[in-house]
Order: C-alpha cells, then sequence, then structure tokens
C-alpha cells in the first residue's frame, strides 16, 4: 500500500511539474487580466441595465 501511494504521488508530482512548465508567466498574466476585465464590463453592463429597467417603471 505504501508503494502505491509513493508511486501515485510520484506520477501525480511528475505530471504537475510538466504542466507547469508549459505555462508562460505573460499568458497567466494575460489570462489573468483578461477576466478582470470581462469581470468589470459584466458588471458595468449590469448596472446600465438594472438602472434603465427601474427607469422604465
Amino acid at each position: 500500500m505504501n508503494t502505491n501511494n509513493q508511486v501515485m504521488s510520484g506520477t501525480l508530482g511528475g505530471s504537475l511539474c510538466s504542466i507547469w512548465a508549459n505555462f508562460a508567466l505573460g499568458d497567466v498574466l494575460h489570462t489573468l487580466l483578461m477576466a478582470v476585465m470581462g469581470t468589470v464590463v459584466s458588471y458595468l453592463l449590469s448596472e446600465q441595465l438594472h438602472k434603465r429597467k427601474k427607469q422604465d417603471e
């Protein structure tokens, strides 16, 4: 049982390291920036639509 856990841990660790090595910092920052911008735009648009709906009532 202990050997199986060590093999599984080693395999998981190696997989995570190889995946992490393929991420460039610029790509991660770009994705983060796009997510923040999308969130802000979505929020602002929702607020504007909500205000417009209140004005129509």
